[in-house]
């Protein structure tokens, strides 16, 4: 009798610990979070590299004299377009005038022993003597006058004046000239790339100011040596801005064609941010749990996103429900 009631309690207890393993399993298959998922695919993608570039324009003319002189007048203003060949500054020209009054005294000795010459009254190197002082002087007044009227080597956009009339030029150039057709970007590609960027090939260009407006552009130059601390060389665009709505300065994004690759795809859905950080993370099914993976995104495809690394095709991601979820949480696909 006495064994009995001790055999009894221990029934019990048993069962009790029975019961709470299958209440507790049953509580287990209650939190499994429920999300939709997709496949990591493999596809075709075209190889688009984007770059970030400040416009410049493609020529520059500093307007200077090659001495130190005062400013007489300056014709142009800043912003104001100049065509080649205009005058911009007349610098003083007191010693101009000078040099043009003996070059036509010596003219007129010049023509009078020519005619001496001609009745013998003058030997040959007489005339020849004044010959040549007109053919130095001649060269020296052109100088001057090249140095006293500052002339637009280009077409352009006058973007600094640094001078008022009746100042004396010092260091800084009086004018700065700026060629509007065509600018240029330079943008930094990787070496990776060195043997797929070709001159003339095609370019698109974004300006922040313009939002999704994009602009022609093509490569014009190939920076002919790499740099050994980026691993990047140096490529020019240039861009056809005959509209000018394009100005030096401006911010740029500069894309360029590659061709095309295999790559792993997946619904930009699937991506997630690092809260505080700027990486991204997907979650993979893996045995019926999802696991914290970090990815590399490549560009973005319309509605998916290109995953340079971190990923394999075949891959199972999940694309909905994933604010509920942490590394190792059970989860029940539903792709409702």
């Amino acid at each position: 009798m006495t064994k009995a009631k001790i055999v009894l309690p221990f029934l019990c207890l048993g069962m009790f610990f029975s019961c709470g393993e299958k209440k507790q399993e049953t509580v287990q298959e209650e939190v499994k979070v429920k999300v939709n998922t997709s496949v990591a695919k493999r596809q075709t993608v075209e190889k688009i590299a984007t770059y970030t570039a400040n416009v410049q324009a493609d020529v520059i003319n500093q307007i200077t004299p090659t001495m130190p002189g005062r400013i007489e007048k300056i014709y142009v203003e800043i912003g104001q377009k100049v065509s080649k060949g205009q005058l911009l500054v007349q610098m003083e020209s007191s010693n101009l005038q000078q040099q043009s009054a003996q070059l036509a005294n010596l003219q007129k000795d010049y023509d009078r022993y020519s005619e001496l010459l001609k009745v013998g009254g003058i030997a040959q190197q007489q005339v020849d003597q004044v010959k040549t002082q007109i053919d130095v002087l001649t060269a020296v007044i052109a100088n001057l006058r090249e140095n006293t009227q500052l002339r637009s080597p280009i077409n352009g956009i006058v973007t600094a004046r640094n001078y008022d009339n009746g100042n004396v030029f010092a260091q800084q150039p009086i004018l700065t000239i700026q060629q509007l057709n065509p600018l240029k970007a330079i943008v930094y590609v990787s070496e990776s790339n060195f043997t797929d960027v070709k001159v003339g090939m095609p370019a698109k260009i974004q300006l922040d100011v313009y939002g999704d407006e994009v602009f022609k552009g093509k490569v014009s130059l190939i920076y002919p040596t790499i740099d050994a601390a980026t691993h990047t060389f140096g490529v020019e665009v240039a861009i056809d801005n005959r509209n000018a709505r394009v100005r030096p300065g401006m911010y740029a994004r500069v894309s360029l064609h590659f061709g095309e690759k295999q790559s792993i795809v997946v619904p930009d859905a699937a991506v997630l941010k690092q809260a505080g950080a700027n990486d991204k993370y997907v979650y993979v099914v893996e045995n019926g749990v999802a696991r914290y993976r970090k990815v590399e995104l490549g560009q973005r495809l319309e509605t998916n996103y290109e995953i340079l690394s971190g990923l394999n095709e075949g891959d199972v991601v999940v694309t909905a429900g994933q604010t509920r979820l942490i590394d190792g949480s059970a989860i029940e696909t539903t792709n409702n």
